[in-house]
């Protein structure tokens, strides 16, 4: 974990080294607000609550995320640099943890930084602050998720292009999979067992609970499934990248 931490404070420094985070934040509060505001009617709806802003969470991130996740791997290996990286004390999974915490709390320091609408909201009525505390472990939670993915195919090629190409229809299909645009062309002819199964799959589906307030055991192991899962699947790549 000491070399985890290693790497964690090289790549979060990265972000910030480079424009890299400063971008990511300024286009995420900016958007979060035109959503909230503009599109979500925060304030016309007439209640004390941010059931708006984070609505739209899995659409920005759907972007936002593979953005800032395709240059980890992609550009380590464009460069060379991986081969530096490997041949020192460090194991790929060291490596990998240390991408994605690091990655992962800049997705963080995002969130952190949208608290004038938590303050907003309370200044105006008496929202449920336990409701909107659920709401933004729940969005960090499926913006790791997204991250696992991004980076998983950021480690599959050298191109950042077609890394974020790659991350941006994989998450979409997580996305999708619990819409109900998706469901109601299935469910004439798939069984109802298969159609919650694939509901199930969705991120909207659990962080659609976690929005409303509820931190369901179910809904949170899911996503840390999804990020264990996904980051093995990275450290797979890695391992072979490094065996050819």
């Amino acid at each position: 974990m000491n070399t985890a931490l290693i790497i964690f404070k090289r790549e979060f420094a990265s972000f910030f080294a480079t424009p890299v985070a400063y971008v990511f934040i300024a286009i995420f509060l900016v958007l979060s607000g035109v959503f909230a505001f503009s599109i979500g009617g925060l304030f016309e709806r007439g209640q004390a609550d941010l059931l708006p802003f984070f609505n739209f969470h899995p659409w920005l991130y759907l972007f936002l995320v593979p953005a800032m996740a395709m240059r980890s791997w992609s550009e380590e290996r464009k460069s060379g640099s991986i081969e530096l990286l490997m041949t020192l004390p460090i194991t790929a999974w060291q490596a990998t943890l240390g991408k994605f915490l690091a990655a992962w709390a800049v997705l963080g320091l995002s969130l952190i930084l949208t608290f004038p609408l938590w303050i907003t909201v309370n200044y105006l009525g008496n929202p449920d602050n336990g409701i909107i505390l659920a709401a933004y472990i729940g969005s960090w939670l499926m913006a790791g998720a997204f991250l696992s993915i991004g980076l998983c195919m950021s480690a599959a090629t050298k191109s950042q292009v077609v890394a974020f190409i790659l991350a941006v229809v994989v998450c979409f299909v997580f996305v999708l999979s619990g819409s109900d645009m998706v469901l109601n062309a299935f469910k004439e002819w798939l069984p109802l067992v298969l159609l919650d199964t694939l509901a199930s799959f969705s991120f909207l589906t659990h962080f659609e609970a976690m929005a409303k307030g509820v931190l369901a055991f179910n809904d949170v192991g899911y996503f840390l499934i999804v990020m264990a899962v996904w980051l093995y699947a990275g450290l797979l790549v890695i391992e072979q990248k490094k065996a050819e």
